[in-house]
């Protein structure tokens, strides 16, 4: 009988102490899951091996998981943020602007003259705006990966005479003498309308920061993985500390606030280059001009 007794108590203690380790890891658990839900570290350097270990051990990769979607979340609401903030500010002087000629141009006591005059501003401003909407829209699109991207082997020669072709009425313009040098013609790795792009970017910026009269050329150089197809001149230069700078989004130099210009064609021109699997470098002396190179994949065969 006594055997039996004790038998009853040895169950009812293994019982009791099951259900303590149960409520025991249970409390545990809604520890770890605190933890999580506060986004603190969980620490449990001293848990013994076994089934419990591996389960704090998943909660802690969860844990990491999720933060990092938190910060993921985070900085693309930043980002957003100053997308909208710039677009804002690259859209408020031309809207400003065709407001104040619309209500210019429809006072009657304006002589014709006058009109022709602000009509001409007016078609400024709307080219104006409809570049740096498309801008934008071409940025988005690459940043997202919208945009079909076809890149192949064609030759770089009609790709460069293009670009030429868009720029050509601004160098008439300021008189610039623009040098392209001899070359023999080459397949890259590109796609053409978007690298024309990169080329008028470049080209469009040498032009508006040298002055009239100058120069500006174009030389083609082949080496063993890439070619380089470098633009330079001599206009105004770009300060050391701000060579790094050019390149990114909506970024403008205090010396050239006033001019016109978005801050978006260099950081486009990068978004373009890294697509082709190519890249962009640029050497610069304060003053005395600057020299862009664009080095583009050669063909494989």
């Amino acid at each position: 009988m006594w055997i039996q007794n004790v038998l009853i108590i040895v169950l009812c203690m293994i019982i009791a102490y099951s259900v303590y380790q149960k409520r025991q890891t249970y409390r545990k658990i809604d520890r770890l899951l605190d933890c999580v839900l506060s986004q603190e570290e969980i620490v449990y350097s001293d848990v013994e091996e076994g089934e419990f270990s591996a389960l704090v051990s998943k909660i802690k990769q969860l844990q990491e998981v999720l933060s990092g979607h938190v910060h993921n979340a985070e900085e693309e609401k930043d980002q957003v943020k100053s997308l909208v903030s710039n677009m804002s500010h690259q859209l408020k002087t031309p809207l400003a602007n065709l407001s104040l000629y619309g209500e210019i141009l429809g006072k009657g006591e304006v002589s014709l003259e006058r009109r022709a005059e602000f009509s001409n501003k007016l078609q400024r401003q709307i080219d104006k705006l409809n570049w740096v909407v498309e801008s934008l829209s071409k940025m988005i699109k690459l940043e997202q990966n919208i945009e079909g991207f076809d890149v192949n082997d064609i030759a770089i020669r009609q790709t460069i005479l293009d670009s030429v072709d868009n720029v050509y009425g601004k160098l008439e313009k300021k008189e610039i003498r623009l040098v392209v040098e001899p070359f023999t013609d080459c397949k890259l790795f590109h796609n053409r309308k978007w690298t024309v792009e990169v080329f008028v970017n470049v080209l469009e910026n040498a032009i508006k920061y040298t002055e009239k009269g100058g120069t500006i050329s174009i030389s083609v150089h082949p080496y063993e993985l890439y070619t380089e197809i470098k633009i330079s001149d001599n206009g105004r230069g770009i300060r050391q500390e701000e060579l790094t700078d050019i390149f990114k989004r909506f970024y403008r130099s205090p010396e050239v606030e006033n001019m016109e210009g978005s801050g978006i064609g260099l950081y486009l021109s990068n978004l373009i280059l890294e697509r082709e699997k190519g890249y962009i470098t640029v050497v610069s002396e304060y003053g005395k001009g600057s020299c862009f190179s664009v080095f583009l994949q050669n063909c494989k065969n």
